[in-house]
């Protein structure tokens, strides 16, 4: 890699087309392929915008959700190859892209120090020589793929009739990239889905070449190691190898929120890096054996990488985890919705962004998935939501369906958030003679839902001028809480510098270390969830709360003995750091379960 960090996938359209505007720098960002009709439509856009062929993909062609996003990942492959292939061949002169290539690259970068002692080279014809083999030594940034695992809608056919296992929504996205012309990486979050996974052993891409070449490799996103390690094993007798652990936070991230059972990112961390070479060597005798099994010739085990995300704000957060945890890269979400040229967000959604304060992020109900959601006040699909309920009109027009999965009222499943269940579910509450109050809150509950499929595409068309005359404008957006201390705009070039050190933007603001930030969300969680569920308390409950303390009180005593680590830093901030994790080891002590 030519750089240290990557862009996660930031929700479904925000960086849907991200590859096409930083690959060619040799940066690595991850497109999501839950939605088909998002990837057909921004196919349209780029192919007519770069004078491409463009050939429509009806939803009602045989296997078109595959088809449309293969076609879509076809034409990010050719367009990145096109801008990597220009790139190389322009002149180290100020201003071009190849310039700006090394221009970005960390100063610990060993072809960034090649390329400035090129410049300062004096003799011409050995120069050019120099810059000859710079041009060799480049690499393009990945074009990765996001699939949540366990959104995987069964769909059926106009009869009725089940369409079948392999046409469900992840199998059909799984197939889209694997069929596709990219050499990358396919990301699968959200938990484990046996049927995926198997799915994957189809696909002969995802096995090595005679010579130990994966064309595609397999990426998991966990939460944290005794979950990545069981996933691995069940892929690694199949013959399938995971290239990389991607370590996110479970509530310091955007987009949907999975918290642990109170295990905090440096303990977490801690493990990958005491028990990283051990699991590697049982996953590759089990990688070696399926193998063989399957008769493939015996290669030497591919490299396996472990990265990190989620919540990182500074340059010293970023080289202290990269450092301390032996990490192979880290990996930067949220501060790049405020880049414009790399990302899809609305001026209007931007401008809120920029002046929104740390209240204005919340960790919210909304998800029809069931999971905690990162959420935006300021958002305009969250004063469409209010605005329905106060015209008696609750809930959203469902004409995606990929988050349908209630069938409490239905045959077929419907979505939590669509206008049919929420109108269902509310005579029902009607009709049951509640209490005032638990009425009302049942039914704040159910009408926090919202429309994901829709408001998470919006931004993107709105940016790229596609959106259709009678498409709803409002647009979701799902943050991490860490956006709140960025307070502006920024180029590309300001981000990046900002990542390895070379600039602050965030000079002036008083921010808590990444790690504290990540404690007092848990401990936030924490007394949330034991409020809520103060009315259907037991024994089962008393004894998850307590264990989910207990972790919590043990990654304090963990960041405790982490600060002699520290001494890099300034005097100032190893005192702050001390003082804010006793304040949160107050809060939590303050936390009463019996």
């Amino acid at each position: 890699m030519s750089h240290s960090f990557h862009i996660p996938v930031l929700g479904l359209g925000y960086s849907v087309d991200t590859p096409l505007k930083v690959a060619r720098y040799g940066i690595s960002s991850v497109v999501s392929i839950v939605d088909d009709e998002l990837t057909e439509r921004m196919r349209q856009h780029h192919a007519q915008k770069s004078g491409e062929e463009y050939y429509a993909i009806p939803k009602a062609e045989p296997d078109s959700r595959a088809k449309r996003i293969t076609a879509y990942l076809n034409l990010l492959d050719k367009l990145v190859n096109q801008q990597f292939d220009e790139l190389k061949s322009q002149p180290f002169e100020t201003g071009t892209d190849l310039t700006r290539y090394f221009e970005l690259l960390p100063e610990t970068s060993a072809l960034k120090q090649g390329y400035e002692l090129m410049m300062e080279y004096p003799d011409v014809e050995r120069k050019q020589i120099f810059q000859n083999i710079l041009r060799t030594k480049l690499a393009k940034g990945a074009v990765d793929v996001n699939i949540m695992s366990k959104v995987d809608k069964m769909n059926f056919n106009a009869d009725g009739t089940y369409a079948g296992d392999e046409n469900t929504d992840a199998l059909s996205a799984l197939r889209g990239f694997a069929n596709s012309t990219l050499q990358s990486s396919i990301i699968l979050s959200a938990g484990m889905n046996p049927r995926l996974y198997s799915y994957l052993e189809q696909f002969a891409d995802f096995f090595p070449d005679q010579n130990g070449h994966l064309r595609k490799k397999i990426i998991l996103k966990v939460s944290d190691y005794r979950s990545a390690l069981i996933q691995a094993k069940f892929l690694a007798k199949k013959g399938l190898w995971v290239s990389e652990f991607r370590v996110e936070s479970g509530l310091n991230c955007g987009g949907h929120a999975f918290a642990t059972d109170g295990y905090l990112l440096g303990p977490i961390l801690e493990d990958f890096k005491l028990k990283r070479l051990d699991m590697l060597h049982e996953l590759a005798g089990m990688y070696q054996a399926a193998l063989t099994a399957k008769g493939f010739p015996v290669v030497a085990t591919p490299e396996q990488r472990v990265s990190a995300q989620g919540g990182i704000g500074t340059s010293q957060e970023n080289s202290f985890l990269l450092d301390r945890y032996d990490l192979d890269a880290t990996g930067w979400g949220s501060p790049f919705l405020l880049v414009p040229e790399a990302t899809n967000v609305d001026d209007e959604t931007l401008q809120q962004l920029t002046v929104a304060t740390q209240d204005d992020y919340f960790v919210s109900n909304s998800s029809p998935l069931g999971v905690l959601f990162n959420n935006f006040k300021r958002s305009t699909a969250e004063k469409q939501r209010l605005l329905r309920i106060e015209k008696g009109r609750p809930g959203s027009p469902c004409t995606k369906k990929y988050l349908c999965t209630n069938t409490e009222f239905t045959e077929l499943p419907i979505c939590t958030a669509s206008r049919e269940y929420q109108n269902l579910k509310i005579k029902q509450l009607s009709s049951q003679n509640l209490p005032e109050a638990d009425y009302q809150q049942q039914v704040d509950t159910l009408t926090e839902k919202v429309c994901l499929c829709e408001g998470l595409c919006t931004s993107a068309y709105i940016k790229n001028d596609v959106l259709k005359p009678r498409e709803s404008a409002a647009v979701s957006i799902c943050p991490g809480p860490n956006l709140a201390y960025f307070y502006q705009t920024y180029s590309l070039d300001e981000m990046i510098k900002h990542i390895y050190g070379g600039l602050n933007l965030l000079e002036g603001v008083t921010r808590p270390h990444v790690f504290i930030n990540e404690l007092n969300l848990y401990i936030d969680y924490l007394q949330k969830s034991m409020t809520t569920q103060v009315k259907d308390w037991s024994d089962k409950k008393q004894k998850y709360f307590s264990n989910f303390k207990k972790q919590l009180q043990t990654g304090i005593q963990y960041y405790r003995q982490l600060i002699p680590e520290l001494m890099d830093q300034t005097v100032d901030f190893i005192g702050s750091f001390n003082d804010d994790l006793s304040q949160s080891e107050t809060r939590l002590n303050q936390i009463v379960l019996d």
